[in-house]
């Protein structure tokens, strides 16, 4: 984006976490890049918890996380649009890391709060349900109208005009060639990955510069405007007369698909009867309605920015074309090529570090346990969410001596608690406490049986405070963990079936199914694995369904999840559904998975809801915390229970915090249930999965099942505590590098070793 001298004028940066990037992580990126430019005085806002009530009241501080469409009173809802972005690989994922170039080459500020970026690409899903929207448009139609609607001069970029200035092979070269200036080459690493990793060879024929293309057009008409000149130096405009459809015809004949009428006797926020709001609106990528049977094109038009007259039109001034370069004696064929360039390599507001000149001393080490001449325990895979619980949770297992159990891979599910992204947060962890050399796999980020691009059961976790906002950032402390130099990334291989080798394709992310593997492989003949699952079963239902073997090398399975029903007929935990009292979450995520393995033969011992309401007094860990000694991963899992439960003291977002806390019970007893009192039961179960959110992720006893797992129903809490704080702060396999202010005092220092 060309730089401009803007005085006095404030700046800001607001975030959509509708669209391509997740809040946790996205404001993490924008602080870095910030940092890195010398603007930390930037504000930055992103999301927020407030809502709109059934009657059209909007509250402060509207979330943003869902289209105006869906958006009620809290963050819980489902992916309408947004699930037209992949997830994964091309998707979130990669916005979220930048494709691991974000962690390898900015600057780290130590600060906790939230962005998002959009693209201005076209929807390019399998799907046939739609075809004349765009991306930032369709993300939300009716808040784009809104927005058209407003009086407001607006100047549009569609892409039309983002398709005339693809990034051909001449700009890419000259690109390569001007890079002196920090900024340029983190633009050029993100630009080179995008490239490395095109799924065919027509990258600089169908990539295109979308948001610095219209950037830099937003930047000239303001500099033109102010200083009453016309025109813009990069693209032609033009005033055209346009809508945004937000509804398809026929309008007034309404169905569920539109909550602005279909469940409201007076329209919300006062919309016209049979208006050009009231029509059916797309619900999702393989809508039935918006199908043609026997034509690839789609009859639906939500998000679709349409050329009109009469009282809907609105009159804007539209991009329609990018300026040709002026210069002919230069090998770039667009005037936006020339003055990015210039202006991404000005000294002039340049930016002033990365990390390598951030710390003069960087460097990247790996930390592995040294297990030579000592005896294993079991072969141990954790399968975990992400959540605050099953991060302490990693921290307990990696404290327990090799001799009870031997940790040789964590696997984590991505429908979860945390965005896959999060996946950085579990390398941290392992580099604090010295185990660099533990695989870690990434699973789905879907339920079993569900659309690859959807949200179903995923969507009743909260998306902003209590929720993965705050789970993806560790609520906030992630970033004051040591950085490992192990990260997820978009690196890949013809090996693994990517179309071209990227530049480093041995730093890949594994993925769970891979990690199974390598673990599986690494047996005796004498050794099976015992797996510890967190979370929604998806990533060992996949194994089992994938791999016949598996039932036969696996010892037993410790399944924290599952409400079973007392005498006192207790709720479950699913607190955004009402309607599903007895659902516990890590079932409910993916109820199929839930029935391949707990209905399996494997030995399964369950770990369920009541008994990890034993495990969750706050009060009592935290008195036990306190009188430890203290390591440095004690001290960090005081301070993040602590947070959690001054957060649910204090505000009602956060009421389920003790959700997390409970989910340690399962790491506690994996180690130490042979030490412990307890009290197991033979119980016969069946799972209940009827593609219904009000009954889906029910454990029900049933005497008819055949289906028997032990059931923990039992054990004494007041020993728990104390065997918990204890354990946590023993001096044998404490932390390597306790935070990341030790590890950043270290990098400003010469290394012992490197001194005369």
């Amino acid at each position: 984006m060309p730089r401009v001298n803007w005085g006095t004028r404030r700046m800001a940066v607001t975030i959509n976490v509708n669209a391509w990037s997740d809040a946790g992580h996205a404001v993490n990126h924008l602080y870095d890049i910030l940092y890195m430019m010398d603007r930390d005085d930037i504000l930055v806002g992103v999301g927020g918890d407030g809502g709109i009530s059934d009657d059209g009241t909007i509250y402060p501080n509207v979330g943003g996380y869902l289209p105006l469409i869906d958006q009620g009173i809290t963050t819980v809802g489902e992916c309408r649009y947004r699930q037209a972005i992949p997830v994964e690989g091309g998707g979130r994922l990669d916005v979220d890391t930048n494709g691991g170039i974000r962690r390898s080459f900015l600057p780290q500020v130590q600060v906790f709060v939230l962005i998002c970026k959009t693209g201005e690409q076209k929807i390019y899903t399998t799907s046939s349900t739609y075809n004349s929207a765009k991306f930032n448009i369709f993300g939300d139609p009716f808040a784009a109208y809104q927005v058209f609607h407003s009086g407001i001069p607006i100047t549009l970029v569609p892409l039309d005009a983002t398709n005339t200035i693809p990034v051909n092979k001449e700009f890419f070269y000259a690109f390569q060639q001007h890079q002196s200036t920090f900024e340029a080459q983190y633009c050029f690493k993100s630009l080179k990955m995008a490239r490395d990793t095109w799924s065919d060879d027509q990258f600089h024929a169908s990539y295109f510069m979308w948001d610095s293309f219209t950037s830099g057009v937003a930047i000239s008409s303001m500099r033109n405007d102010k200083n009453f000149q016309h025109g813009n130096d990069f693209a032609e405009l033009i005033y055209m007369n346009v809508t945004v459809i937000t509804s398809n015809e026929p309008y007034g004949v309404y169905d569920s698909s539109n909550p602005l009428f279909s469940v409201h006797t007076i329209p919300k926020f006062g919309l016209e009867k049979g208006g050009v709001h009231s029509g059916h609106v797309q619900t999702g990528i393989t809508d039935n309605f918006c199908l043609i049977k026997g034509s690839r094109k789609g009859r639906c038009e939500d998000g679709y920015t349409k050329e009109m007259s009469g009282p809907e039109a609105v009159r804007v001034r539209v991009a329609t074309k990018a300026k040709p370069n002026t210069d002919k004696n230069s090998h770039l064929n667009r005037e936006f090529f020339k003055s990015f360039l210039k202006v991404l390599t000005l000294s002039e507001n340049s930016g002033r570090l990365d990390i390598m000149s951030q710390f003069p001393f960087y460097r990247e080490v790996l930390y592995k346990s040294d297990f030579v001449n000592k005896s294993k325990g079991k072969v141990v895979i954790f399968d975990m969410d992400m959540s605050p619980g099953d991060f302490i949770s990693l921290i307990y297992l990696l404290k327990a001596p090799t001799e009870v159990i031997d940790l040789k891979g964590i696997i984590v599910s991505c429908n979860g608690w945390a965005n896959a992204a999060t996946i950085d947060v579990v390398y941290d962890i392992l580099h604090m406490m010295g185990r660099d050399d533990i695989s870690v796999g990434r699973g789905n980020s879907t339920a079993l049986g569900t659309p690859t691009l959807g949200c179903k059961y995923v969507s009743a976790i909260p998306q902003g405070s209590g929720g993965l906002l705050d789970c993806d950032t560790l609520y906030g402390l992630a970033r004051s963990l040591p950085r490992s130099p192990r990260r997820c990334t978009a690196e890949n291989s013809v090996e693994h079936g990517a179309p071209r080798n990227t530049g480093h394709p041995e730093l890949r992310q594994p993925l769970a199914f891979e990690v199974w593997q390598v673990v599986k492989k690494q047996l005796y003949p004498s050794e099976k694995i015992t797996i510890l699952t967190s979370g929604p079963l998806t990533n060992l239902a996949n194994i089992l369904l994938s791999d016949k073997n598996a039932s036969s090398v696996i010892e037993s399975v410790y399944v924290v999840g599952g409400h079973i029903r007392d005498e006192n007929d207790t709720n479950g935990n699913v607190f955004t559904i009402p309607s599903n009292r007895y659902a516990e979450f890590n079932i409910f995520l993916d109820p199929l998975a839930a029935i391949v393995v707990l209905e399996s033969t494997l030995d399964i011992t369950l770990i369920p809801l009541s008994s990890q309401r034993k495990a969750a007094s706050f009060p009592a860990l935290l008195e036990a915390l306190k009188h430890a000694q203290h390591t440095p991963e004690s001290s960090f899992v005081l301070h993040l229970l602590s947070l959690l439960h001054d957060l649910q003291q204090k505000h009602k977002l956060y009421h389920h915090m003790d959700i997390f806390l409970g989910e340690l019970l399962g790491a506690v007893y994996l180690v130490e249930g042979s030490n412990m009192e307890q009290s197991l039961q033979l119980k016969t179960i069946r799972i209940v999965a009827n593609n219904s959110t009000s009954t889906d992720g029910q454990v029900v006893v049933d005497q008819q099942s055949t289906h028997l797992v032990k059931v923990l129903v039992d054990f004494d809490s007041e020993e728990y505590y104390e065997r918990v704080a204890n354990y946590l702060s023993k001096r044998e396999r404490s932390a390597v590098i306790g935070s990341f202010a030790e590890q950043r005092a270290s990098w400003s220092r010469q290394p012992e070793n490197s001194r005369v």
